[in-house]
């Protein structure tokens, strides 16, 4: 099987990071395991071979479909999903399987945003996960406030999701080698969010970001005034980049 542009598709088949991968995952026997894009079934192999309690995959691919239900069809706890994990419901899932999701994947490049976001509006239904992703995009995951990485998705992911990058994947590992560094990323569920959310929080961050050299008194415009910002103790001519999730969801909540 070809691998195909218009999927994003760069096939890992490195053992030694497809072990570390695992290894990182610690399947246990009660786990429902959700891959995202398995591919050639490489990982799948491995995952199925823990004997997790469900292992469900989510291929978009029909031909690599194929391929996966004639190898893995009679796996007693593997379940094949010929979808788009952009419009798949993980809720639904997770009540289907009895408990919360472990979510594993070596993400496509072109998706992989869009999806942390749809992932994130299921994140009742989630316990982790597991992904593979663009190296820049997991050191913006785990930036700090004030850091060049820092960025809108640092902050829209900090509520729910303590991050931790686990290792960098040079190009080598994949089929065709990407022409960019993979690293693979460990994000857990909090327990409970880091603060109370407000619904103004992602219009908000989605406004400061939008521009970013622009002071938050410019970011902001139409949405809260300077002497709103200062009323969140907030300098209004200080840069979205230096300030800590929080501060966004203050600055929500005068907005609301």
């Amino acid at each position: 099987m070809r691998a195909r542009k218009r999927f994003g598709q760069h096939f890992l088949h490195d053992p030694a990071v497809l072990d570390r991968i695992v290894g990182a995952i610690g399947v246990r026997p009660q786990d429902a395991l959700v891959e995202i894009g398995p591919g050639r079934g490489a990982l799948t192999r491995l995952l199925a071979a823990e004997e997790p309690h469900a292992l469900d995959a989510i291929e978009i691919d029909r031909d690599l479909a194929g391929l996966l239900r004639a190898e893995f069809g009679q796996v007693p706890s593997f379940t094949l999903h010929e979808t788009d994990a952009l419009e798949f419901d993980f809720t639904a899932l997770a009540r289907a399987r009895g408990r919360k999701l472990r979510i594993v994947g070596n993400l496509p490049y072109n998706i992989s945003t869009p999806l942390l976001f749809h992932l994130l509006e299921h994140v009742g239904a989630v316990e982790d996960m597991h992904l593979m992703l663009q190296r820049e995009v997991v050191n913006r995951i785990a930036a700090h406030p004030g850091s060049g990485d820092y960025s809108r998705l640092t902050v829209m992911l900090a509520p729910w999701l303590e991050p931790e990058a686990l290792f960098d994947v040079g190009p080598g590992a994949f089929q065709p080698p990407p022409q960019v560094w993979s690293a693979v990323v460990r994000l857990t569920v909090r327990p409970e969010p880091a603060f109370a959310v407000s619904p103004k929080f992602a219009a908000i961050v989605a406004a400061a970001f939008s521009h970013r050299r622009k002071t938050l008194r410019n970011a902001l415009r139409g949405l809260l005034s300077a002497a709103q910002i200062e009323a969140c103790d907030v300098d209004p001519g200080a840069r979205p980049e230096t300030l800590p999730p929080e501060v966004f969801n203050r600055l929500a909540q005068a907005a609301a």
